[in-house]
């Protein structure tokens, strides 16, 4: 097991000399399109991206520690394809905190190869000591909307399908389970996008009509993300510049 690290909210109330010693926060995003930051057909926004208002999140509360958030996100990639490059784009940084976020490209391959995936990134993590989050995407589209980019129509028909035959939710709960035994923070993202789909037409939050959020629903992210990491809210500590602000 490695040396556990101090985690955000620790982190958050540092001062002068507690930036000397352990630096500022880092925290890096390992997953697929969404957390590259992709929306709209051929459209990659890295303000409105859930991670960056995480940041800025995290630094309304207390803007003295820098956080910086390491995108180790590609587009369309999967947990599997991913696991090759945890060393140089993930440990590397020596995180405080790693948000992995994968299953909208992984469900249109084998359940067994996901989790086994997973629980390879899950099982790197805790033997270095990283606080590690597993943030479950959001759901597909539930049919093909009108404004559907065309060459993407007969996707849409395939990623329709995988929502509604309940495809995609035995993945994500199947990861969910996965990650709880193996001691893994859940932000179920997915599970409220879910509640969403109870009473609003859930396609119409995706920028790409298939399975990329709208900026808004980033912020969905984005908040859950903050409330998972913070709780119920840090403490100003004894310490110099603090500059707490309420959210």
């Amino acid at each position: 097991m490695g040396v556990m690290t101090m985690n955000v909210r620790e982190k958050l109330q540092l001062d002068y000399e507690g930036l000397i010693a352990h630096g500022p926060i880092t925290i890096v995003a390992f997953g697929d399109s969404v957390t590259h930051g992709a929306v709209g057909e051929g459209e990659i926004d890295y303000e409105t991206v859930y991670w960056n208002r995480l940041r800025q999140k995290l630094n309304a509360v207390r803007d003295y520690v820098p956080v910086n958030v390491i995108n180790a996100a590609i587009g369309g990639i999967t947990a599997e394809a991913s696991l090759a490059r945890m060393e140089k784009q993930v440990f590397k940084h020596e995180p405080d905190l790693l948000i992995v976020c994968f299953g909208l490209n992984d469900v249109n391959g084998e359940l067994d190869t996901y989790l086994s995936s997973l629980k390879e990134i899950f099982a790197r993590a805790n033997a270095r000591g990283i606080d590690t989050v597993f943030m479950t995407p959001n759901m597909l589209n539930t049919y093909v909307a009108e404004d559907t980019p065309q060459q993407h129509w007969n996707y849409a028909h395939i990623t329709a399908e995988v929502q509604n035959s309940g495809r995609m939710d035995r993945y994500i709960y199947a990861a969910v389970a996965l990650a709880e035994e193996m001691g893994i923070t859940v932000c179920d993202c997915y599970s409220e996008w879910k509640k969403l789909s109870e009473t609003e037409d859930t396609t119409m939050m995706l920028a790409n009509r298939i399975n990329h959020p709208t900026r808004e629903m980033h912020e969905l992210f984005a908040a859950m993300l903050f409330d998972t990491i913070i709780g119920d809210g840090a403490a100003a500590g004894d310490t110099e510049s603090t500059m707490y602000r309420e959210t």
